[in-house]
């Protein structure tokens, strides 16, 4: 006893065998106890199951959707700037002399990791009785490959075959085929600049070698664009020592547009400066469009199966009238009853939204494995190789996407929840006790 008196005086005390119990509202201990009471009404139980499944399903497809959706955004936006670069700066009248100067104040900028002078012009090639128009662009091999990947994506050949006076050129893979031509063989190149004899302006021919093949699968690249050496560039358009303009790498492709603000105004002389997302805006915004298209459909298929829990709650309150009457008379306020059907419909959202996610998450993190083994199994083929470029179903789960699903659910199923809830709360204990 004394020990007892001693540890009560300096503040401890023993942990008592019995604790005592958590005290919870009791309109979230009724919401909850109705949640998973058994129903003498077994169709009640049915649409709330039902319910939280089409829950379930809308969030999950959402998920799976926006992330594949994400996939080929990101492929796309991979390969196009594995041809294009993150900034460009050309000059004006597609002549940037003064370019070694230019390319200097651009690498001091913190995110700018590399630079390579290019030029770039319009031709015609030809090889037997085919002739293609084809974007001409002349580089340094050694310093395009710190800036695009277009060297990643060689079918045959490399650029490091373009050396300068050999007059080598290197074609898209889509070009090639529509010439017929194969590495080895020679082209012709006919460039637009003229030249002046006494016969009148014949336009200039040169012959190059074909040392190369590459294949983004992007037909706009493969189809209509050839690399070249820049110096054998430059003596074919005449250019002397200037070239097109400069082309950067970035730390963070997302950077480039405040980049490209920036270098415009610290780099001198007159230069045009435009990043990725100007040079394929139309097509990036189209990508986006779509995205928020489908995030709004598919949104209204959970809007519709949260919806159901409207049908659920309100046969759950004509199913518990009596119940309601006899806490009304026990003294239960109107927003107490209100509060606890709030919790049962609540907690149907909650279990499907939860159960959404996790399935919509596993689902979109293996999407590379589930898509084969439903193409083995049934024999079919999503995107077929001879059609698409990009045959494997591509998956990028972003978590901000995930959030924002998550709480859209959770906010439609509360919503659904308000109108159940505020007729359970007007049901008079009178009148509902009368026929009892």
């Amino acid at each position: 006893m004394r020990a007892r008196d001693q540890a009560r005086e300096s503040g401890y005390t023993a942990a008592s065998p019995r604790s005592e119990p958590v005290v919870q509202p009791f309109e979230l201990f009724i919401g909850l106890r109705y949640t998973r009471a058994k129903r003498r009404n077994h169709f009640i139980s049915v649409i709330a199951l039902i319910s939280m499944l089409g829950i379930a399903l809308g969030v999950m497809a959402l998920i799976v959707v926006l992330s594949v959706m994400n996939g080929f955004q990101k492929e796309l936006r991979t390969r196009i700037l594995g041809v294009a670069s993150h900034v460009q700066i050309s000059g004006v009248g597609n002549r940037l002399a003064p370019w070694r100067e230019v390319m200097a104040q651009a690498l001091r900028h913190p995110d700018v990791v590399a630079a390579a002078p290019f030029v770039m012009a319009q031709s015609m090639l030809s090889f037997g009785s085919s002739v293609q128009g084809a974007v001409i662009r002349g580089i340094d091999p050694g310093a395009e490959a710190k800036v695009a990947e277009v060297g990643q994506h060689m079918r045959s050949g490399s650029l490091e075959a373009l050396q300068a006076g050999e007059f080598g050129i290197v074609l898209g893979a889509e070009l090639a085929r529509a010439l017929t031509v194969r590495v080895g063989e020679t082209v012709v190149l006919i460039a637009p600049q003229g030249q002046v004899t006494p016969a009148g302006i014949l336009p200039r021919l040169r012959q190059f070698r074909v040392v190369g093949v590459f294949e983004v699968g992007m037909y706009e690249y493969d189809y209509g664009l050839a690399y070249v050496h820049i110096e054998d560039a430059q003596r074919l358009y005449r250019l002397d020592d200037a070239v097109s303009g400069v082309r950067l790498r970035l730390n963070e492709l997302m950077d480039a547009p405040r980049v490209a603000r920036e270098l415009a105004r610290n780099v001198p002389g007159e230069v045009y400066v435009a990043d990725w997302t100007r040079s394929h805006a139309n097509f990036f915004r189209a990508v986006e469009i779509e995205k928020r298209v489908m995030f709004i459909i598919l949104t209204l298929i959970v809007a519709v199966a949260a919806f159901n829990i409207v049908s659920a709650l309100v046969m759950a309150v004509t199913d518990k009238q009596a119940d309601i009457a006899i806490l009304r008379t026990l003294g239960a306020a109107p927003g107490s009853v209100m509060k606890i059907f709030m919790v049962q419909g609540s907690l149907m959202g909650v279990i499907g939204t939860v159960a959404g996610v996790v399935a919509g998450v596993l689902l979109a993190l293996n999407i590379d494995v589930v898509v084969p083994f439903i193409e083995q199994t049934f024999g079919i083929r999503f995107l077929a190789k001879d059609v698409y470029y990009i045959a494997d179903l591509p998956s990028d789960l972003q978590w901000p996407d995930v959030t924002v699903i998550g709480l859209v659910s959770l906010v439609l199923t509360l919503a659904a929840t308000l109108y159940p809830s505020w007729r359970a709360a007007r049901v008079s204990p009178a009148e509902a006790l009368r026929y009892e």
